[in-house]
């Protein structure tokens, strides 16, 4: 919902306009990662109801391979987002069927995990499946990036099984355990977990562009890609992340890879929703409109 501002407590905001579409994290990076042209296997929980339909009628249109995707007991996850006329947003999900999905689960995905290039995995999902993902991903010898939204404490022995690190500026200290008073700064942040998962982290920052530390702790500044007009956010971070994990599948050097993830998070925020935001090969590499 299109609201003209976030209600306080207690509040009620009138002249909100409402729309409704798929979205759920795992999703839009899968969607967002075959339109640029990677072949993508999903695995996520949906329930047999009009949404769930409504998701693998997406999947099939988009080129993702959903045959693993579980029917859960519960319904699928929902979320409501407000929009502000800033581009801001909030959000909040009700999992349900999401919740159902485990160990075993992801344990039944093991051979798409080896076959891929890289292997994405977002916290919408329960711990055991993170987990279990990760430390497959790691056995196997698969790339894994970890978008860690929304973020949590992750167990201790699970970050060396890390390759890749995305947290947005909020999530970087809860990861860490840290309290909103902590009193370090971005670099300080970035280079605390690098050194915990001795893999590459990227600190993301929005209009402000990333910050990335490579394996060696070298930290490089990624100018953001500007746009005039941000029209709605919600779908930046999924549309960074897809971008990303096709361009290091691709081989790219991590700076030039999150170079072209920054591309097309700008490219996400000049349109309003998520997927209709989630951009094609053709879009990134000519662009229309005020993005520079």
């Amino acid at each position: 919902m299109r609201v003209p501002h976030a209600p306080d407590g207690g509040e009620t905001v009138g002249g909100g306009e409402f729309d409704s579409g798929p979205g759920g994290k795992g999703s839009n990076q899968a969607i967002g990662a075959a339109r640029l042209g990677a072949r993508v296997s999903l695995l996520t929980a949906i329930g047999d109801d009009a949404f769930g339909r409504s998701a693998v009628d997406l999947w099939a249109s988009e080129g993702v391979g959903a045959e693993h995707v579980v029917i859960g007991s519960r319904p699928t996850m929902v979320g409501f987002i407000l929009v502000e006329p800033s581009g801001e947003n909030r959000i909040a999900i009700a999992p349900g069927a999401l919740d159902e999905l485990d160990a075993a689960s992801v344990a039944g995905f093991r051979t798409q995990i080896e076959e891929a290039d890289v292997l994405v995995v977002s916290m919408e999902i329960p711990e055991s499946a993170v987990v279990e993902a990760l430390r497959i991903g790691r056995e196997v010898g698969t790339t894994t990036l970890l978008n860690p939204a929304p973020a949590r404490a992750l167990p201790d022995d699970i970050w060396t099984s890390i390759d890749v690190l995305t947290p947005n500026e909020s999530e970087a200290p809860v990861l860490l355990g840290l309290g909103p008073d902590h009193g370090r700064d971005e670099q300080t942040l970035v280079a605390e977990l690098q050194a915990r998962t001795g893999g590459i982290v990227i600190l993301t920052r929005g209009g402000r562009g990333a910050l990335v530390c490579d394996a060696t702790g070298a930290i490089v500044d990624v100018p953001p890609t500007r746009v005039d007009v941000v029209v709605d956010t919600t779908g930046a971070g999924d549309s960074f992340t897809a971008a990303l994990a096709v361009a290091i599948a691709e081989g790219r050097p991590i700076v030039e890879a999150a170079r072209f993830a920054a591309l097309a998070g700008a490219h996400a925020v000049g349109i309003a929703g998520v997927v209709p935001a989630l951009p094609t090969r053709l879009q990134l590499e000519h662009p229309i409109g005020p993005v520079r």
